[in-house]
């Protein structure tokens, strides 16, 4: 299998992590998203989104979006849960990081690690610090309580919100 990204990028962070974890063979395709590379003809052919990252399969079939992804590459592992309430709480963290942690914390560190923190940008990434500190207390409350997410042992929801920050 391939997996096309760019390791400077959060989502394609844990997905590298992740092949780590369950030491997953598969070659690393790096993919350059400030030249537009994820926008030609023959990334898009993959993945009509045009992000990263991208898995592709031995058999041609791609999938794209990084929880779908770390999802797809734990199934049958300890991190991804077969009780259906323990996967919903997964997927809860999941739907969490989409909604309430990456638009902020993700975007800022975007603005800040590939784009040097422009003037330009400054408002932008300044607006986004409130949003990052709630989502990051929402996971310090939960994690005051568990080690992990969702309990005692680490799943794909941790992995999930395991972005670099530097």
């Amino acid at each position: 299998m391939k997996l096309y990204g760019d390791i400077q990028s959060g989502n394609c962070y844990k997905i590298k992590l992740l092949t780590a974890l369950l030491d997953l063979n598969h070659e690393w395709v790096h993919v350059d998203i400030l030249n537009h590379e994820t926008q030609t003809q023959a990334f898009l052919a993959k993945n009509p989104n045009g992000k990263i990252p991208l898995l592709e399969l031995d058999d041609g079939r791609c999938l794209w979006e990084s929880n779908a992804i770390l999802n797809y590459l734990a199934k049958d592992s300890a991190l991804l849960p077969s009780d259906p309430f323990a996967l919903a709480k997964v997927q809860q963290w999941q739907f969490f990081e989409q909604y309430s942690h990456e638009p902020f914390i993700a975007v800022a560190r975007f603005i800040n690690k590939y784009l040097g923190l422009p003037e330009n940008r400054r408002a932008d990434y300044e607006s986004k610090q409130e949003g990052g500190l709630k989502a990051l207390k929402v996971m310090e409350q939960q994690l005051q309580q568990t080690p992990f997410l969702i309990g005692e042992q680490l799943t794909t929801a941790d992995i999930d919100l395991s972005t670099p920050y530097a």
